[in-house]
């Protein structure tokens, strides 16, 4: 039998079934006849419908794990983005460590040219110094060499005559 006969055998034994009185509308029906033409039914459904019912739960699965994958895919990539902040952090600490490493060190040079420089100045200073005395002590020995020998004065010779 078709699936429509059968739902068509369902109609007429609630058409032909007893009302029960004062229960508001309810009838009674043989429940063993009903439930062989149920089963009947499920037997003849059409395997399109059990395929559709497939593809339904197919589909529920699908969704189900597209969702979790998209969930998946959104906390990796929440992840990725923590982690790529935090390297941008690190490297930007660096590059601030690194400037401040470069000023240090600009500095101390700065300090230790200043340093060499007064320490050559001091030392020619010094040289200059020590040389301008020798120069003058040069310049006076010259100066005496120049200076035409004069002859030491011998004392008065008394005569000897008077004597």
């Amino acid at each position: 039998m078709k699936v429509e006969e059968l739902l068509e055998q369902i109609d007429e034994m609630l058409d032909n079934a007893w009302n029960i009185p004062l229960s508001g509308g309810k009838c009674a029906v043989e429940a063993e006849k009903l439930r062989d033409i149920l089963d009947d039914i499920r037997g003849n459904l059409p395997s399109e419908l059990r395929q559709a019912q497939n593809i339904v739960q197919d589909r529920s699965d699908i969704i189900e794990k597209a969702r979790q994958e998209a969930e998946n895919i959104v906390r990796t990539a929440e992840e990725r983005a923590r982690s790529i902040v935090a390297h941008d952090e690190l490297v930007l600490q660096a590059q601030q460590k690194a400037n401040e490493m470069l000023t240090q060190a600009q500095q101390k040079s700065r300090e230790m040219r200043k340093g060499a420089y007064d320490f050559a100045d001091d030392l020619l200073r010094r040289t200059e110094e020590t040389l301008a005395g020798r120069l003058s002590e040069a310049r006076a020995a010259r100066q005496q060499l120049r200076q035409p020998a004069q002859p030491q004065q011998q004392p008065p010779q008394q005569n000897q005559q008077t004597k």
